[in-house]
């Protein structure tokens, strides 16, 4: 039985990604003046040629797309934008108040997906009044600089909306593992 994808050629014991191959192909037809049948032909012998002589490893990105997480995520995201965008301009322009205090504080994550940990990373950095200073990739410890984070309060309010935006980025585009992490802590 032949368990590979149909989008895979095998050669040998070499598995030869077919999308990989149009992908150099394409590539190889744009550095040549004039599209032409032996330019194609000859683009689609280098591909499998590099491909063979430079095998790349399998990759997974661990990225699954779930629509109704994703709406969800886009959705919060996007008022997430709005409602930090304010006090942040507020602060901008000179109104804050006097002796506000902006915290450095250490949120570990739940999952332990590279994917899930550098989707987190952007999307607090895209955030106003957050800033991603370190992530340790082996704890999936994020560093952040969080705005106006004065008293135990408000650092556990920015712990606890940092875990929430975890869980919708897992329901956006988390494995099952990644649910599973969430469900069991």
């Amino acid at each position: 039985m032949n368990d590979l994808p149909r989008t895979t050629l095998r050669i040998g014991r070499r598995v030869i990604p077919l999308p990989l191959v149009a992908w150099l192909t394409l590539i190889w037809l744009l550095m040549w003046d004039r599209f032409s049948l032996a330019n194609a032909v000859s683009g689609v012998l280098v591909s499998v040629a590099l491909i063979l002589v430079f095998p790349l490893p399998p990759l997974d990105p661990g990225l699954r797309l779930h629509p109704v997480g994703l709406l969800r995520f886009a959705a919060r995201f996007g008022a997430d934008l709005l409602r930090s965008a304010g006090p942040l301009a507020w602060q901008a322009f000179g109104h804050a108040e006097r002796g506000v205090v902006n915290s450095v504080i250490a949120v570990r994550l739940r999952t332990r997906s590279d994917f899930i940990l550098t989707a987190m990373a952007i999307a607090l950095s895209a955030t106003p009044g957050t800033l991603v200073l370190e992530v340790q990739r082996r704890s999936s410890t994020l560093y952040l600089h969080i705005l106006g984070g004065s008293g135990d309060r408000a650092v556990a309010r920015a712990r606890a909306d940092v875990l929430a935006l975890e869980a919708r980025v897992v329901r956006a585009f988390g494995t099952r593992a990644d649910r599973r992490a969430l469900e069991d802590s």
